[in-house]
């Protein structure tokens, strides 16, 4: 049994960056057991597909929009994550839609797919995320380490120093 816990999405456009900076947060506050692989999958697209080959569990955090209220935190799982990926707000949709299409081809894809998009306020050049869509982190956070729980994975441990984010505050 093995998960990978995908943030993804670009630093230097705001509420883009959401799902770097989840990832960031988890890895800073949690060590996470061996069969669960936090993993910061920037803009790229199809070159991860070796990390997601054989999981069971995939969770992908994005900033997608839904015409939801700004910071809106929404769930979508298995066959319909990939249909997500379809309405696209940036150019590393297009990849991680590739991604997905190409693990259900060659029968690679994670039995379990889970996506927590959260709807952006600012998509504009900038590294801060917007007061509203950081407010949703820590629902974010719980949400994932819920899932994972769900699932039967170990829960992480917290780290006894948490470390600091490179670019926040």
């Amino acid at each position: 049994m093995s998960a990978l816990v995908l943030g993804v999405g670009n630093v230097l456009l705001g509420d883009e960056g959401i799902g770097i900076r989840v990832v960031e947060e988890l890895e800073n506050r949690f060590s996470f057991p061996e069969d669960v692989m936090i993993l910061d999958g920037g803009t790229a697209g199809i070159e991860l597909l070796r990390y997601i080959e054989g999981r069971d569990l995939l969770i992908v955090i994005d900033a997608m929009r839904a015409d939801l209220a700004p910071g809106t935190v929404f769930r979508v799982e298995d066959e319909d994550v990939p249909k997500r990926f379809m309405s696209r707000i940036s150019p590393h949709q297009i990849g991680l839609s590739d991604l997905l299409a190409a693990g259900i081809l060659s029968d690679q894809i994670p039995k379990r797919m889970v996506l927590f998009g959260v709807e952006p306020e600012r998509l504009e050049t900038g590294i801060y995320l917007s007061p509203v869509v950081e407010g949703s982190l820590e629902k974010i956070i719980k949400a994932i380490l819920e899932e994972l729980a769900a699932a039967r994975y170990a829960a992480p441990l917290p780290l006894a120093t948490p470390g600091t984010s490179k670019f926040w505050h």
